[in-house]
């Protein structure tokens, strides 16, 4: 009788382990049910032209306006990017409080009455908040601005980030996906964005001027979920996010720096060394993420020709004529990632050996919306929704790199076909468009040429009489 007892007694432990973990699994699951990005007015759209007449306004040397005008022109940013409304004013580059308060409150207001409105989500249900801002911190916080604004209840969980860069995103995703994990059956909202109104470089120095070209207005807001009630109602699934931090090299650390030139205009720095130093940072984290993501036959296969490889080359002198990769179209079916500039787009197409087709919607973004920090890749991630290309059971891999220097990345799992046109209702069906050659290139394509030093420094002489 005992042992009949003992032994019903360990299958109900077993049950009830197993129900646990089960049970535990389902509310560790991580859902977005809706983003929305945001889309400034019209009237503040930054064309080749005007940003040509900004840096005239800054009184620059010959060759440092030459070198930006050249970066600006051959940077794959189009005419319909945004800037912020004091580029517009009296003010223009130099801003003060209001136009950086106006910013976010602008931002923040508009994307939420959006996202409240579609998810039918009501601000009081919201129980985590995480706002990340890179270059840019006000008292009292945003999160607190947010909290103000919508009325939110007293016993949510905020949290301000800073100084992550253009990876704060998937940083902001990861510590909602942790919180998910001890607190069950919970709605939490993530603001992306950064504050360009305050952080124009008003110096001469090119290894702190180039920002001034690449960088544009932008923001997302996230609503995500743990609760198994809601996940008929998600787009996405979280799979998989794995973050690298080279943080512990001096070179890495040093080679993306907020600082002060020698005149004490405050910059962001960009180091020659940032380029080698993103390859090094993606290759470490891409090494975490491929066994997480690809078939075990494409990482046997990759394993099995490296060391073939290495062995002709040591015993029978034998040199490959190209380095073996790991084909990740095995195991994505869509690549979003970070349009930090042209040069970064074409960095991560080589080392992933993608095709121009993978390419498009980074590309696309990096040409309507320019780099808006870390929430580019959510226009990124539009732009594929918008054209219709995320079906249900698609694998989406994420890839943004930050400041520090750090390269995250994850997997997301499209799971209902997805055709909302978002941010990009007024104009994805004019992309991708002929050719992405800026516009302007015959006005300014003479900076190029040996002999526009003349020509440049009479403009410009032109202008400071005017």
């Amino acid at each position: 009788m005992m042992l009949v007892l003992l032994e019903c007694l360990i299958v109900v432990c077993i049950v009830y382990l197993l129900y646990k973990f089960i049970d535990q699994k389902r509310n560790q699951s991580c859902y977005i049910l809706h983003y929305e990005c945001f889309k400034p007015p019209e009237d503040r759209k930054i064309s080749t032209d005007f940003s040509g007449e900004m840096m005239k306004r800054c009184n620059l040397p010959l060759e440092e306006y030459r070198f930006l005008l050249r970066a600006i022109v051959s940077s794959g940013i189009g005419e319909d990017t945004y800037g912020p409304r004091n580029f517009f004013t009296e003010n223009g580059t130099n801003s003060t409080l209001s136009d950086t308060q106006f910013e976010m409150n602008e931002f923040f207001t508009e994307t939420l009455d959006k996202l409240f409105s579609k998810s039918r989500v009501s601000p009081h249900d919201i129980d985590i908040l995480v706002v990340n801002v890179s270059v840019m911190t006000l008292v009292p916080s945003l999160t607190s601005r947010i909290i103000n604004h919508y009325k939110m209840r007293e016993d949510i969980k905020s949290f301000n980030i800073s100084g992550m860069g253009c990876s704060a995103s998937l940083i902001s995703i990861n510590l909602v996906q942790n919180m998910f994990k001890t607190h069950r059956n919970k709605l939490a909202l993530v603001l992306t964005t950064e504050a360009i109104a305050p952080n124009w470089y008003n110096g001469k120095e090119r290894s702190m001027i180039l920002t001034n070209c690449l960088f544009r207005c932008g923001g997302c807001s996230v609503l995500l979920t743990n609760k198994p009630a809601l996940q008929n109602r998600a787009i996405f699934k979280l799979k998989y996010l794995v973050r690298t931090h080279l943080g512990a090299s001096d070179e890495a650390h040093t080679c993306g720096w907020q600082q002060e030139d020698d005149k004490g205009n405050l910059g962001f720095f960009l180091g020659k060394n940032l380029p080698k130093t993103a390859t090094r940072a993606l290759t470490e984290n891409l090494k975490e993420i491929a066994p997480k993501i690809l078939p075990l036959t494409a990482i046997c296969r990759f394993v099995l020709l490296v060391n073939i490889q290495k062995f002709g080359a040591k015993y029978l002198h034998i040199r490959g004529k190209k380095k073996v990769g790991l084909n990740f179209k095995l195991g994505v079916d869509h690549f979003c990632l970070h349009p930090g500039g042209k040069a970064v787009i074409e960095g991560v197409q080589r080392s992933l050996g993608l095709g121009d087709d993978d390419m498009e919607p980074s590309r696309m973004t990096l040409h309507r919306f320019g780099n808006t920090s870390a929430s580019s890749l959510w226009y990124v991630l539009g732009y594929m929704e918008a054209k219709k290309r995320l079906k249900k059971g698609d694998r989406v891999l994420m890839i943004g790199f930050g400041s520090g220097f750090k390269c995250n990345s994850c997997m997301w799992e499209v799971t209902r076909d997805l055709d909302d046109k978002n941010v990009w209702e007024d104009c994805v069906d004019n992309f991708p468009p002929k050719s992405l050659v800026n516009p302007y290139f015959e006005k300014y394509g003479w900076i190029n040429e040996e002999n526009a030093a003349t020509e440049l420094e009479a403009l410009l002489e032109s202008y400071i009489h005017s």
